[in-house]
């Protein structure tokens, strides 16, 4: 997490930020119109493709959700941004020009395995990291103390980080990346290990952070919460950006599905209906998706032959099922979730470098 080394004695310069001026519009008020910009990164780790072509745009004062199983590309991703990996080819971007050190310091990082000092009392480091970031010491006081309190880790300021339990660390943490009032946060797994309570807090936190002109980039395994969460989605496959777009967006690219509740119905009932594949089954329900050839009156039709149907309704699926579909197989992304992407502002999704 730290980009350079600080000895204690050291004076380190007062950092000029940059103004930010506010837009009018409805939602997140966009404060700048600039954007953070991954364009065609790739990295290779001999014959391991960890990326390729990574590509992607995160809008300032939206919160975006990255996703994609263990091994995807996601956090390899996140330290090529921070500087910590560097990529083979491609080029990270912020307001338009190539992403330096100097850009980087002004990145609030949130690792996914804790960069903390155990050792450290609480209140001492995240002064000590303020003050890395080009803070004064008055200034980075009263950060510390600001971000503690709202984070609700103040009475633990004096406290090693040793001592404070898994989600206690974890909103240190948090309070760590936000300490210096940074301009972008990128956040891996920042929801992990944490209870609903703590989930409230940090959700209120980046929201706010993002109706401020904050591009948000997270990553988690909790579908629930991206979706709930983000503006924007991106789906990772195998060190590429296979799908990107709002969650209607992405939603309305899957596969549609049929909801039958007819408790009399054997199983197999609907095994032969043309178009019509048996998705799962949820108790007496039955979740069918549906082919261009599927007449969802010969279904209504099949199950009302079985007895009573208590049920009969047509869905979209959920992130988290769309999500299962995109990893788990090589086929292309519909053409309406291609459509969504260019709509929501993506360049290009899996370019190879």
């Amino acid at each position: 997490m730290l980009h350079r080394t600080l000895n204690r004695g050291m004076v380190v310069p007062q950092r000029e930020r940059p103004a930010r001026v506010a837009h009018g519009g409805q939602g997140n008020q966009r404060v700048s119109d600039r954007k953070l910009e991954v364009d065609r990164v790739s990295k290779r780790y001999g014959d391991t493709v960890a990326l390729s072509g990574m590509t992607f745009e995160v809008q300032a004062g939206e919160i975006f959700g990255f996703v994609g199983s263990n091994g995807a590309g996601k956090t390899t991703t996140m330290r090529i941004m921070l500087g910590v990996l560097a990529a083979d080819a491609g080029e990270v971007r912020w307001d338009g020009s190539a992403v330096t050190l100097e850009t980087r310091s002004r990145i609030g990082y949130m690792p996914e395995e804790r960069g903390l000092y155990p050792r450290m009392r609480v209140g001492e480091q995240l002064e000590y990291l303020a003050r890395l970031h080009g803070l004064s010491r008055a200034d980075a006081e009263r950060a510390t103390r600001d971000w503690t309190q709202r984070l609700g880790v103040d009475h633990r300021i004096g406290d090693e980080v040793q001592k404070l339990s898994l989600g206690n660390q974890q909103r240190v943490q948090l309070a760590a990346a936000l300490v210096h009032d940074p301009e972008i946060l990128v956040l891996d797994e920042p929801f992990s290990g944490l209870d609903p309570v703590a989930v409230d807090v940090m959700s209120a936190v980046l929201k706010e952070k993002c109706a401020q002109g904050v591009p948000v980039i997270f990553s988690s395994h909790q579908l629930e919460l991206v979706e709930r969460l983000s503006d924007r989605v991106g789906i990772v496959r195998a060190g590429s950006m296979v799908a990107t777009g709002t969650v209607p967006e992405l939603r309305r690219g899957g596969t549609e599905e049929l909801v039958v509740d007819a408790p009399g119905a054997a199983e197999g009932w609907a095994d032969n209906l043309p178009g019509v594949t048996v998705a799962g089954r949820e108790g007496s329900r039955t979740v069918l998706a549906l082919g261009e050839q599927a007449d969802d009156q010969a279904v209504l039709h099949a199950a009302l032959a079985t007895g009573p149907v208590l049920e009969f309704a047509r869905r979209l699926p959920s992130l988290a099922d769309l999500f299962r579909h995109v990893v788990s197989t090589e086929e292309p992304i519909p053409a309406t979730t291609a459509a969504a992407t260019a709509t929501a502002g993506t360049v290009r999704t899996g370019d190879a470098a």
